[in-house]
């Protein structure tokens, strides 16, 4: 295979393990921060465990996270050394932004977090955790910054061939970059409601069912129901946003070859590159245009105006449309479970809901990935767009290393995968309850020794 294809591939292997982990630690630092407050506040022993077991979720998390961040890195200097040597002006201050500020205050604070309630005052466990939640969050804004200066470049000079920085208000705060940020943290937000949801369903149904659960439950379904709609206006406000500064994308998004006016909203198709046009296609006449420029006889500019500069089109096509029919689903179980749960007393559900509630428990990372692909893929042939086209910046190594080493990447973070969700699923059958907090916890942590403290057990 063409070595540039390769070593796209590996970047985007390597990213796509990756981004799983920031999109669960993102918002559960603030989801434990919360269970941590409630603790405090009411002293219920089923608070704390939650409080726990979702740690151990979150350090497992954070670990593989910062791993997998790392062999990342190392491909901007083996396959993309021109991108650092063109662009580096702007992406290394950010990168070194990200780990001066929110990576130092994840890893100073984090081993507070973890093993500090019994050995440092309730405040000052409260204030770490925060500490550590806020570090996720400034983590994802720098590094959402860098990759939204790439899809929409603000505030630099072309000098001798290289960026430079003019106007780092504006590389940082560029045009998409806070539609990027508000949908990527609801991304977030929502990837964790349905792990919640999912692992506290799936130990209903296995008779796994602790105090905590159905505290648990509630709280997934609370935040899944609250944030998909915020989610799903974000994202119109998001496409708005493309269509004004990368019209190809969209078109590519939405299949749509030639520039026409009402275009339809193509709920199925196959897309045929060589004849440009789409094979079994059912739409909803005039709703595209209606969607993306708020008028039924919009005019969408089709991909015939992007000749040799837009992006290829099934990944997007169809990507877009598993990102949408995962969060129509998540819609369905968020809202339709807050109904039936609240319906019971937050008691139980349906079994039939429970199984379904168990298989979306992952459902986040697969709207995510697709989300992150129609992104990443939108851009293309451009790594910077309309300044930097991908093959200009790629290294000239053989396509055998990179395919040696890309099989490599797989294989391990196949096993690394299954692991992790392994993992989460023995700690949710076999982790052992807690015994009651004792109302001296929330004055003294160290007089609530519970039988078995966060730090001691392992993760089995």
């Amino acid at each position: 295979m063409d070595p540039l294809i390769l070593a796209r591939m590996q970047f985007a292997l390597n990213i796509t393990f990756h981004i799983l982990f920031p999109t669960i630690t993102i918002a559960l630092g603030w989801v434990v921060l919360f269970m941590l407050w409630r603790w405090r506040r009411t002293g219920e022993s089923a608070w704390l465990a939650a409080y726990q077991f979702w740690t151990k979720v979150f350090a497992l998390s954070f670990a593989l996270g910062v791993v997998s961040g790392v062999t990342m890195s190392f491909q901007f200097g083996t396959n993309w050394p021109g991108f650092m040597e063109r662009a580096g002006n702007i992406a290394g201050p950010l990168l070194g932004y990200e780990v001066l500020t929110a990576f130092f205050l994840e890893a100073g604070f984090l081993g507070i977090m973890l093993f500090g309630r019994e050995r440092v005052s309730p405040r000052v466990h409260l204030i770490a955790t925060a500490t550590v939640a806020f570090g996720t969050t400034l983590s994802a804004f720098w590094i959402l910054s860098l990759n939204s200066w790439m899809q929409t470049p603000a505030g630099y000079e072309i000098r001798d061939g290289v960026v430079h920085a003019v106007d780092w208000w504006a590389v940082i705060f560029n045009p998409s970059f806070p539609y990027r940020l508000a949908h990527k943290l609801l991304a977030s937000g929502l990837t964790v409601a349905f792990l919640l949801s999912g692992v506290s369903a799936w130990q209903m149904l296995k008779g796994a069912t602790r105090p905590e659960t159905r505290r648990v439950m509630r709280l997934g379904l609370t935040i899944g129901a609250v944030l998909i709609p915020l989610q799903i206006a974000a994202g119109d406000l998001h496409g708005l946003n493309t269509l004004q500064h990368q019209p190809a994308k969209i078109a590519a998004m939405e299949g749509v070859w030639t520039t026409e006016r009402g275009a339809p909203l193509l709920l199925f198709a196959l897309p045929d590159e060589q004849a440009r046009e789409n094979r079994l296609a059912v739409g909803i006449p005039r709703l595209a245009s209606l969607i993306l420029k708020h008028d039924a006889a919009g005019e969408i500019r089709g991909l015939d105006a992007f000749e040799g500069a837009h992006p290829p089109v099934k990944p997007l096509f169809f990507g877009f449309r598993v990102m949408v029919g995962v969060g129509m689903l998540m819609l369905i179980f968020a809202w339709g479970g807050w109904w039936l749960y609240r319906r019971s007393g937050w008691l139980r559900l349906p079994r039939a809901w429970l199984w379904g509630l168990a298989l979306m428990s992952f459902s986040g990372w697969i709207a995510t990935v697709a989300g992150w692909y129609v992104t990443e893929i939108g851009r293309q042939p451009f790594i910077v767009y309309g300044l930097l086209r991908t093959g200009e910046v790629a290294a000239r190594n053989p396509g055998s290393m990179i395919a040696a080493s890309l099989a490599g990447y797989a294989t391990v973070y196949l096993a690394l995968l299954i692991a992790y969700i392994a993992a989460i699923k023995r700690m949710a059958e076999k982790s052992a309850p807690l015994a009651p907090a004792s109302p001296a916890a929330l004055a003294s942590p160290a007089s609530a020794r519970d039988p078995a403290p966060v730090i001691s057990r392992t993760f089995a």
